[in-house]
């Protein structure tokens, strides 16, 4: 035992002022219609200002924000919505991450190209038959061989 573990026992040293948590990384996304230059410098000029981001990509074509950083989702969103456009989180994925993407509820014409809406109905159901029967002879199957 060291001097500094003797002294250690005599005295307590403890944090009297509380530190915050700081926010995990994240990617946030966000639909906003812009149609001009001056559209598209205005929403990131007030995401890029707050505290905590650390990039910002606006892709006018596909009227999407991507703000990357340690940021709440809803203030990302509120603070864009500042600037009177109206905004709201990515609804799309790609279409090749979707089962069926041309289901009636996923497949959206506004969507842009490549994507389509992020719905439940899109997933395939694990308990109807054509899949059972898909299933039975993939690859992910250990017991495909034995069937055959």
């Amino acid at each position: 035992m060291g001097v500094v573990d003797l002294l250690s026992e005599y005295f307590s040293v403890s944090s009297s002022s509380r530190r915050k948590k700081r926010k995990p990384m994240q990617t946030v996304e966000i639909k906003v219609k812009m149609d001009c230059d001056g559209c598209e410098r205005r929403v990131r000029n007030s995401v890029a200002n707050m505290k905590g981001v650390k990039q910002v990509e606006v892709n006018r074509k596909q009227s999407k924000v991507t703000v990357t950083g340690y940021v709440e989702r809803n203030r990302v969103l509120k603070k864009v919505q500042s600037t009177g456009k109206r905004a709201e989180f990515w609804p799309y994925i790609q279409y090749n991450l979707v089962a069926y993407p041309f289901v009636s509820q996923a497949y959206d014409k506004k969507a842009p190209s490549g994507y389509v809406k992020n719905t439940d109905h899109a997933l395939p159901n694990p308990n109807a038959p054509h899949e059972k029967l898909a299933t039975l002879f993939s690859d992910d199957n250990p017991n495909s061989c034995s069937i055959m």
